[in-house]
């Protein structure tokens, strides 16, 4: 896997922004609720599921000085399942092991926006050296 491959599949050119749908994804454990207690939920379950996942001898093999920064996006179609992965920046064993995670994220009850299930584009940073830390990121624009 070079540094460049985000996955073929990478394109955003039929989705929402997260921070612009009506009503984001729902993560299982998050049903019943007000629309911005369904974002918190999914962002808590997210980096929560990420960080459960992520095996830390990939970044405690790079042996660190310092944490570093990542950035991947993703796309929740739909259907509720996660397609378009792409890591920013990072080292090769770092980008596969978030895209190997971010393949086992469960199939989510999708977003909807007027109405209509729709597709979102979903941004997260991942902090990583000697443990890992996840943000999800309500990003303002499309990336490149």
């Amino acid at each position: 896997m070079s540094h460049d491959d985000g996955l073929a599949t990478y394109t955003t050119d039929n989705s929402m922004i997260l921070k612009d749908v009506e009503n984001a994804p729902v993560y299982n454990g998050c049903e019943e609720l007000l629309i911005e207690e369904t974002r918190e939920c999914f962002n808590n379950k997210v980096s929560t599921f990420i960080m459960r996942e992520f095996n830390l001898s990939v970044s405690k093999d790079l042996n660190l000085s310092e944490p570093k920064l990542v950035e991947a996006f993703f796309i929740i179609n739909e259907n509720g399942n996660l397609t378009g992965m792409k890591v920013r920046n990072s080292e090769v064993t770092i980008q596969a092991e978030i895209l190997r995670v971010l393949r086992k994220m469960p199939v989510m009850k999708p977003a909807t926006h007027n109405g209509e299930s729709v597709s979102v584009l979903c941004s997260i940073i991942v902090k990583y050296g000697n443990n890992v830390e996840v943000d999800v990121v309500y990003i303002p624009e499309r990336p490149d």
